[in-house]
């Protein structure tokens, strides 16, 4: 079967495996992936078993989780060199798979510490795993979820951080999610930042005009509930059912010659929850994908 790809750009579309009971069981997942025409499946941080899991079921892998994040970012010189070596280790073991993305979130262990401080920390760790992924051929990819103290989630934090560290083995994962929700134009970002993009997340964002008006977006709410995969005026959403101008995103891509994959990442209330959800929201985020 001919794996799904936009129809802007001609980027494969594959998703990242998720952590309900059905996509716990790789060769089945595989499988699934395979015959609903997905190219490649993105894996957490056991690519280096997963892998060969993964390739014997004919599949293709995505991006793979870096072992190990925030002890990049520590205080402690030697936290931190336990972590370059963590994933020096791991980078070295999965190389025997191709040139592959390794997927970071730029988590800090302690999110209380001066965010320059973080930084610095961050800097140092990362300019010593450079020289290791360009060995391989690997690269990295930063996703700017803005969780706890976390860095590069923004365009000054990513600027930033490849003045300090050019290798081109430093990238982006261009998941415009995140920089909808913090009310950062998300296209604005990918013209700026386009050659560093070696990943993409196929994963929306919605903003909701009468939350907005009833809950603001700094206090948390008195009586009502978080959407789930969200706050009370945002939610996370499947391509398509959100903010993004896709089909402007791949054009830029498009231009700059991006050959990468676009991943869909399931983190929907609206299918999350059931097998049959999740397929279901896999199956229409590709189908989405495919038209722009």
């Amino acid at each position: 079967m001919t794996p799904a790809s936009t129809a802007t750009g001609g980027f494969a579309i594959g998703f990242r495996r998720g952590w309900s009971p059905w996509q716990r069981d790789l060769e089945p997942l595989v499988r699934w992936a395979h015959d609903n025409a997905f190219a490649a499946v993105d894996l957490g941080n056991d690519a280096d078993v997963a892998g060969p899991e993964v390739i014997a079921a004919g599949g293709r892998i995505g991006s793979v989780d870096l072992p190990e994040w925030k002890g990049m970012i520590s205080a402690d010189p030697a936290n931190r060199k336990a972590a370059v070596s963590k994933n020096t280790a791991y980078i070295e073991r999965c190389a025997k798979f191709g040139a592959l993305i390794h997927f970071a979130v730029m988590l800090p262990e302690d999110p209380g510490k001066e965010p320059g401080e973080n930084f610095r920390f961050m800097v140092e760790s990362f300019r010593e795993l450079a020289p290791v992924m360009e060995r391989v051929n690997a690269k990295l990819v930063i996703e700017g979820w803005p969780g706890p103290g976390a860095l590069c989630c923004n365009p000054e934090g990513c600027r930033a951080f490849f003045d300090e560290c050019p290798s081109p083995a430093m990238g982006v994962n261009y998941d415009p999610s995140h920089l909808i929700r913090m009310g950062i134009d998300p296209i604005r970002f990918l013209r700026e930042f386009s050659g560093r993009v070696y990943h993409v997340h196929g994963k929306d964002t919605e903003i909701i005009p009468e939350a907005v008006y009833e809950f603001g977006c700094s206090l948390p709410p008195i009586l009502a509930k978080d959407h789930g995969f969200g706050s009370t005026f945002w939610r996370y959403t499947i391509p398509g059912h959100g903010m993004t101008r896709w089909g402007e995103a791949f054009r830029i891509l498009k231009d700059v010659g991006y050959s990468g994959l676009v991943c869909v990442e399931l983190e929907d209330e609206n299918f999350n929850g059931t097998e049959e959800g999740e397929k279901r929201g896999l199956l229409l985020s590709r189908d989405f994908l495919q038209g722009v």
